[in-house]
């Protein structure tokens, strides 16, 4: 039967008494969106930001959906791109630097930002990479991919510190494992652009290395910040075939794709 039928059928008085059942039901619909939505925020950052260096800053939004995360780009540790008069500068001399008068904290575009998803979105297709800034490590400095330029990272190689990384010109980044935050262990490495942690070789609480990894480096499981468990990318261990870099076994943090877009 026709809704025009049904309302032909129906006394004023039944139908005053199914209009407003039909109200009452939306606006329970509404009340239960609402509720729905409000649970996609977060009350509170994740514990895993505790760990991060007083250069980054991470402040949740006021619905708790996203994390606007900044840091002044200075690394916590020793390197030889920190000016020769800094009490963290070293001597490294296997290092090429890219840039002979351009230290960390004396050069442009030092500071990084970005804003993540509070709860990173799984469900959408994995993102490739791209240059530049790519995530936030503990240290304070940026991540990077395995990429330099408009090549691959072979052609830089001779220009990365101890830690990993280089200054040139811009923000001090790390293209390999961060010694001075992980080295081949499972230590929390930062946060990527996507809103999803990373963390060292190693898998917690095994403490040995995962095997179940898919193409990012991911998998869903325990962490040091989640007993329950929760996607979260590892560096994979594969030393990077390259031969000019500055400390033995080379590996890459992060070559992608993203997965939490």
């Amino acid at each position: 039967m026709s809704k025009k039928n049904l309302f032909r059928v129906f006394g004023n008085t039944t139908i005053i008494l199914l209009c407003f059942s039909i109200l009452m039901t939306c606006s329970n619909s509404d009340d239960s969106s609402s509720e729905e939505m409000g649970e996609e925020g977060i009350t509170e950052l994740h514990p895993a930001f505790a760990e991060f260096s007083d250069a980054v800053t991470a402040i949740l939004s006021d619905d708790g959906t996203e994390i606007y995360i900044e840091t002044t780009g200075f690394p916590n540790h020793t390197s030889i791109y920190w000016n020769p008069t800094n009490a963290l500068y070293i001597d490294e001399s296997t290092v090429r630097k890219t840039t002979e008068n351009t230290y960390i904290g004396g050069g442009r575009g030092e500071a990084s930002s970005f804003t993540v998803d509070a709860t990173p979105n799984l469900t959408g297709a994995s993102v490739a990479t791209q240059l530049g800034t790519m995530g936030i490590a503990v240290s304070g400095s940026a991540i990077f991919n395995d990429q330099e330029g408009n090549g691959d990272l072979d052609g830089a190689a001779g220009s990365l510190d101890w830690a990993g990384a280089h200054k040139g010109p811009g923000v001090y980044h790390y293209h390999l494992e961060p010694r001075p935050i992980t080295n081949d262990d499972g230590s929390l490495v930062g946060i990527l652009m996507d809103g999803v942690f990373i963390y060292g070789r190693r898998d917690y609480p095994s403490n040995e290395y995962p095997t179940d990894l898919d193409e990012s480096g991911g998998h869903f499981g325990p962490t040091p910040h989640n007993s329950e468990g929760e996607y979260h990318y590892h560096i994979i261990n594969e030393v990077y075939p390259a031969a000019t870099y500055g400390y033995d076994d080379p590996i890459v943090l992060f070559a992608g794709p993203f997965q939490g877009y």
